[in-house]
């Protein structure tokens, strides 16, 4: 867990305002969709910042942030790895691109992406809906 949690101004130091513009779209996308508990954490090695959408001991997804990037993660067990490929010409190439070039480990397919724009956000709902139904309308 984080000792701080970085305030707006922070964060948009950091990530600069083009691409803090895009995290609080994506976040506002999330939270009218689904009801989650939001955890900051530490980024790790390669990030700043981790910000977890989780319920129930559950992670949907989770944004993280450093030097002018910000990063939304996804993570695909079998049966949700299933369900993409099953339906994955429905989806941008780039969407397909970053499925096919993610790691799979032992818990599923660890799927990065790097958003600067809005523009795939309607795919990144149809892989959180394969994950979880949403619980928010």
């Amino acid at each position: 867990m984080l000792n701080t949690i970085p305030s707006q101004e922070e964060l948009a130091a950091l990530v600069g305002e083009p691409l803090y513009d895009v995290w609080k779209k994506l976040c506002a996308l999330i939270e009218e969709t689904y009801d989650m508990d939001r955890l900051w954490g530490k980024g790790g090695k390669a990030w700043d910042y981790e910000y977890k959408y989780r319920r129930g001991g559950k992670t949907l997804c989770a944004l993280y942030a450093r030097e002018n990037r910000v990063g939304f993660m996804i993570i695909l067990g079998k049966d949700e790895r299933a369900k993409f490929e099953a339906d994955r010409e429905n989806y941008a190439k780039e969407i397909q691109a970053r499925y096919d070039g993610a790691k799979t480990y032992h818990d599923g397919k660890w799927i990065m992406f790097e958003p600067v724009d809005t523009s795939l956000f309607p795919d990144f709902l149809k892989l959180l809906n394969i994950k979880r139904r949403p619980n928010r309308k």
